[in-house]
């Protein structure tokens, strides 16, 4: 066996960035930047009013001062003319501010009649003026990589990019395996389960930006899991669960092998997850999860969403981990690294009592797992643990 770190080391040396392609800004939210990505306009693009008021020189401002109002500015519809001493333009928020003017004094601090406008008592220095390019300016740059957030998205239209260069989304397929299996909706036999680890399993990765096929579901012979692997060749990265461990019926790493698989490595130093296989398959990259659901959901958060996100072309990271207090005493941990579901609640993270591998409703109660270290000490409550959030 070997240690999770040495897995997840040996998991992203199978794989690389994926290929660049320019997806229309609309289509980019949730996609990651490729390549730095330059502003082609300044914003705002010209000094602007933040108020309604009217726009005058800053030096003529006084208590009752009198102006003559020569024209209007409103967002869109800039006044052309030039402000001279003793006049002002009456302006709205947005709008351009005029030439010869570099201050806006609100029109509740204002009397007017007419064309004739006087200024009140209380006029604070305030210039109610967004400078230009007091956002960002022509030729600042976003980096990348970066997933792409909607403040993201509103900043790339601001820079006026209309299309942008991502990673292409790796193309997942995930194959289950077993005679046991069938397919939620179908009417199980009396010595058979339904299929649910190739469903979480491909929620999680579409979340972190994969694209997943859902296989058929491969049965316990060497043709079946043949014919699977074959429909999975054009993929990114193949995903199986279950049969990867070295039971009579246990035929995924026989038939990779047959079918040219180069092994990586067989067997993970964690709990739950233990039977965790990995390598290529005539050069494309293979995950082989185990088949209890919270094996492969556990080792789906912990290895293979990292792998998705190196392949988006993010840094290659292990899954963030943050430190809560513990909610209850621990016993002593094993020699396996420990993934413990449970609860963060009252500030506190409380494990689930049962951590039974075959327990997806525990799973789904809970929100992050607790990490323990192999032979990690008792702990008590209050203490400080690692943990990765669901």
């Amino acid at each position: 066996m070997i240690s999770v770190n040495d897995a997840l080391a040996q998991l992203f040396d199978l794989v690389t960035p994926n290929h660049v392609e320019t997806v229309p800004l609309r289509k980019a939210a949730s996609r990651v930047l490729a390549r730095d990505v330059v502003a082609t306009r300044s914003q705002p693009p010209f000094a602007v009013s933040s108020m309604d008021g009217y726009a005058l020189r800053q030096a003529e401002v006084e208590p009752d001062a009198m102006f003559k109002v020569i024209g209007e500015a409103a967002a869109g519809h800039r006044f052309e003319g030039t402000v001279k001493a003793g006049q002002a333009v009456r302006i709205f928020t947005g709008a351009p501010v005029p030439d010869g003017a570099d201050f806006v004094v609100i029109q509740e601090d204002t009397t007017r009649r007419g064309d004739l406008l006087m200024l009140g008592h209380d006029i604070d220095g305030k210039t109610n003026i967004r400078p230009a390019g007091g956002d960002f300016t022509q030729g600042d740059v976003m980096p990348a990589p970066r997933r792409l957030r909607p403040s993201d998205i509103a900043l790339l239209a601001s820079m006026n990019i209309a299309d942008v260069p991502v990673h292409a989304a790796p193309r997942v397929a995930i194959i289950a395996t077993g005679d046991e299996l069938v397919q939620p909706g179908e009417t199980p036999g009396p010595d058979q389960i339904i299929a649910s680890n190739t469903y979480g399993l491909a929620a999680l990765l579409e979340q972190a930006g994969a694209r997943c096929r859902m296989i058929p579901i491969a049965r316990d012979t060497v043709a079946s899991l043949t014919q699977a692997f074959r429909m999975a060749q054009d993929a990114d990265l193949i995903i199986t669960i279950g049969g990867a461990s070295v039971g009579d019926h246990d035929l995924v790493a026989p038939v990779a092998a047959e079918m040219g698989m180069e092994q990586s490595f067989y067997k993970v130093a964690m709990r739950p997850g233990k039977p965790l296989m990995a390598g290529k398959l005539r050069d494309v990259p293979m995950i082989g999860l185990p088949g209890n659901p919270v094996s492969a959901m556990v080792c789906g958060v912990v290895f293979v969403v990292p792998v998705v996100h190196k392949m988006l072309g993010l840094p290659a990271a292990a899954a963030p981990r943050v430190s809560l207090p513990l909610g209850v005493d621990l016993r002593p941990n094993g020699p396996r690294e420990h993934y413990m579901r449970a609860r963060y609640d009252g500030g506190m993270v409380h494990p689930e009592s049962n951590q039974d591998s075959s327990l997806l409703g525990v799973l789904s109660r809970a929100d992050v797992l607790v990490v323990r270290p192999p032979d990690d000490p008792a702990r008590m409550a209050g203490e400080m643990i690692d943990c990765i959030r669901l």
